[in-house]
């Protein structure tokens, strides 16, 4: 006979545990304590089990009946009720451990050992802090909880204190780390996929940098007064004459350095583009390179960080120089080395635009092109960093600069 919520409430307590039956292995426990417990009896493969459904009148009558018919749709597929129960919590257990946070750091994890496709540690560091801003938004939810509506509201905190770059490159970076948590079977969709074009678009700004001949030299002659501390002169004056980008340069070590080849190889894991870039040096280069080597010598970083010789110099450190000479950031930065050559080269006439875009180290979405061009252009890169640093020279001296010949060379 079916039970009533009536003899349920009416059931009186006794000396024993004892049952209340209801119907298709349904019933309900009676303890002495007087709390009233609801199970269910199946039997699968010949052996008879129990499964619980929680305390009456928590789990009222319905409710109980309704959790034991989802049971018998299991038995019924072919399943195990209480195997069933048991990956439910395991699995609510791992999407609860599963936060933003948690994810991000190890899809950022991911991201630095990724083969040809890993970040470079400049990359990586700056990826990291940027997601990091989400820490306190929503860092702590478990990821599948996350609504768009949430990480709109997490990433406009950035916004709204005028960083509109760093909004729109963590609103990327935090689609990623949600598009790896779909493909990683913790995530059915990237809830960011609809928020782009919600956030203010930033005005593009270009990193300053001196490129008319007359203010090149009047910038090395500023580099060669600097008074201030002697590792950061000698990156500022290394830096127009290998013209690579500033992490490169700070992150140099002198076991990538061979000067008795006059060659800089830096390698993949520190390139833009995860390939490696071999830097040829000229006298002038050289004779910077051998002077900063009789003080640091020959091991670790060629250009170490004030504190530890163990860590490169801070990335804002030759930038913080330059504004120390008088130079406002619209008008020269670090990264200006690299368009100042690229500009002086190509208005030069005398090298070839794929030897000057191989300096560079841009990249060639051609791979049998890229692969031609890197070794046809070697001899014209060696030639062109001396005539470079010769011409660095001359205007340092203050000599005029006629207009280049229209002469290409290669």
């Amino acid at each position: 006979m079916a039970l009533t919520d009536i003899a349920i409430r009416r059931a009186r307590t006794r000396d024993k545990a004892y049952k209340l039956y209801d119907e298709l292995g349904l019933f309900l426990i009676v303890a002495p304590s007087g709390s009233r417990l609801w199970r269910m009896r199946f039997k699968r493969h010949g052996i008879e089990k129990k499964l619980s459904f929680g305390s009456y009148p928590d789990i009222s009558l319905r409710d109980a009946r309704k959790l034991r018919d989802d049971a018998r749709d299991l038995l019924a597929e072919g399943k195990d009720p209480v195997l069933e129960r048991q990956r439910e919590k395991l699995r609510g257990e791992a999407l609860a451990e599963n936060t933003f946070t948690r994810v991000a750091q190890e899809y950022c994890s991911k991201r630095r050992r990724d083969g040809d496709r890993a970040w470079a540690p400049s990359t990586a560091a700056r990826c990291e802090y940027l997601l990091s801003l989400l820490d306190t938004s929503i860092g702590k939810m478990p990821i599948h909880e996350i609504e768009p509506i949430d990480a709109l509201a997490a990433i406009r905190k950035i916004e709204k204190r005028g960083k509109l770059e760093s909004a729109r490159r963590t609103l990327q970076l935090a689609g990623a780390v949600f598009r790896y948590a779909v493909a990683t079977a913790r995530l059915k969709s990237d809830p960011t996929r609809d928020l782009r074009g919600a956030l203010l678009t930033p005005t593009v700004t270009h990193y300053g940098a001196v490129t008319e001949a007359k203010d090149v030299g009047k910038l090395l002659r500023a580099i060669d007064a600097y008074e201030g501390q002697g590792m950061t002169k000698w990156a500022l004056q290394l830096a127009p004459h290998v013209f690579v980008r500033p992490g490169e340069l700070r992150h140099a070590r002198w076991e990538e350095i061979d000067l008795d080849i006059a060659v800089w190889t830096i390698p993949a894991e520190k390139m833009k583009m995860r390939k490696p870039h071999h830097v040829p040096l000229s006298t002038q280069s050289i004779d910077i390179l051998l002077e900063i080597r009789s003080i640091t010598g020959s091991n670790g970083y060629v250009f170490p960080s004030m504190r530890s010789r163990t860590r490169p110099m801070s990335d804002n450190t030759l930038n913080a120089a330059l504004r120390r000479l008088g130079y406002a950031s619209n008008e020269m930065t670090a990264h200006g080395f690299r368009a100042m050559a690229s500009t002086l080269l190509n208005e030069s006439g005398q090298w070839s635009y794929d030897a000057i875009e191989r300096a560079l180290a841009h990249g060639d979405t051609d791979k049998v092109r890229a692969a031609y061009h890197r070794g046809t252009h070697w001899k014209e890169r060696v030639a062109m960093a001396q005539w470079w640093s010769n011409l660095l020279d001359s205007l340092r001296s203050g000599a005029t600069i006629l207009p280049f010949p229209g002469v290409r060379v290669g």
